[in-house]
């Protein structure tokens, strides 16, 4: 049963994501704050504090990595267990209900590689950078979206963390494939061996939550050792945490389900600690040596019309075949006015984007190409995004 048509009598939902997505416009702001903070911060007088911050040690790892690699996994855990909700009971329970969100991140990924590949096909060296626009970043697009309000259906909000999460899962298995060097199959195994055991303890009927997160530690540590951006396990961990169902409410009540108890335990540290740390670590890009000639370097314009043109025509374009063809349905409630905004947020591309460049780039002159057409497209389509989802209505 759909989000926005669920009989009255069946109880509260406790999908304390949903409530993240759908009400916590306070947490969009301060994410909105904290990323213009880093911006201003990263061209102040404090740059060289703000940067070597990043990368003082703190044990095995650079503070950035912590926060990006650590942390940021617990922000995909709570993604994933409100993904996996929604795909057993909710937005994304019936196949074409599936096929849209998937539909949506491969036309979103597909488009923007193209454009950049047509801007800079005659340099080898910058054609390494096609991945930078085809990612979409969940954290800095849901803060935007939720701008937005009420006036925007949850069914079109689950719809954009799905295709959001697809989107960067594929950005991972890119970067895996064309730009990860040195894999470590060992680890690899392990971190399958460590998948395939909290599968088994789902399946005979596990439900001690700390067990779960004692193997999810496990299985984070060895997807970060193989080389493989760690954040993916946490969607992993939560693809196989119990959701207990009941015959009398169409989710469980919070007690009976370790689902329901760690969205509600993640969700405040999620909203107001982890994702606007992320956001300030990640958004400080310096513009020092810029000018405003490297608005017409092909990366620059690659980059910037990949996320801000790329994925609209890619998302949308999808969207409307699919829906066209009948494979697929719109969200509950969503009208099309609403479904363009969702896909200008889409190319939103920031920290992902960023960490690919530098991945594809050594050059740091090409890593600032890179980097203004990430900021230029992205805050484009962020801007665009609220205001189509500002002053559209919802389908009757």
């Amino acid at each position: 049963m759909s989000l926005s048509h669920r009989p009255s009598g069946q109880g509260p939902i406790h999908a304390t994501v949903r409530r993240f997505l759908g009400s916590e416009t306070s947490a969009g702001m301060l994410l909105m704050i904290v990323v213009l903070l880093a911006v201003v911060t990263a061209n102040s007088p404090l740059a060289s504090v703000y940067f070597d911050a990043l990368h003082v040690f703190i044990g095995p790892m650079s503070l950035e990595h912590w926060i990006n690699d650590a942390l940021m996994a617990l922000f995909f855990l709570l993604v994933g267990l409100e993904i996996k909700r929604e795909m057993l009971d909710g937005q994304l329970s019936s196949w074409s209900r599936r096929v849209l969100p998937g539909a949506g991140a491969v036309g979103g990924m597909v488009v923007p590689a193209l454009i950049y590949i047509v801007f800079n096909q005659g340099d080898p060296t910058a054609a390494q950078g096609w991945a930078i626009p085809t990612a979409t970043d969940i954290a800095f697009a849901l803060g935007v979206l939720s701008l937005a309000g009420p006036r925007v259906p949850v069914t079109l909000k689950v719809f954009l963390a799905a295709l959001a999460i697809i989107d960067d899962l594929g950005a991972v298995v890119i970067i895996a494939l064309f730009y990860a060097n040195d894999l470590n199959y060992w680890a690899l195994g392990g971190a399958a061996v460590i998948f395939f055991a909290l599968i088994g303890m789902n399946r005979l009927g596990g439900r001690r939550l700390a067990a779960y997160l004692v193997l999810g530690a496990a299985l984070w540590c060895l997807v970060f050792l193989s080389g493989i951006h760690a954040t993916i396990a946490g969607v992993l961990l939560a693809l196989t945490i119990p959701l207990k169902l009941t015959r009398e409410m169409t989710e469980a009540s919070h007690s009976e389900s370790p689902l329901h108890r760690l969205e509600h335990g993640l969700q405040g540290p999620v909203a107001f600690l982890i994702v606007p740390l992320f956001g300030f670590a990640n958004a400080g890009v310096s513009l020092t040596d810029v000018t405003l000639a490297s608005l017409s370097e092909p990366v620059t314009l690659g980059v910037g019309l990949g996320l801000a043109a790329g994925k609209l025509v890619g998302v949308l374009g999808a969207v409307v075949l699919m829906v066209r063809a009948g494979f697929a349905g719109l969200p509950r409630a969503a009208s099309w006015p609403q479904v363009v905004g969702i896909a200008f947020l889409c190319g939103i591309g920031f920290t992902m984007s960023l960490f690919v460049g530098q991945l594809a780039f050594e050059d740091q002159a090409i890593q600032d190409r890179a980097k203004l057409g990430i900021l230029i497209g992205s805050s484009v389509s962020g801007i665009a995004g609220y205001l189509m989802l500002r002053f559209s209505s919802r389908r009757a």
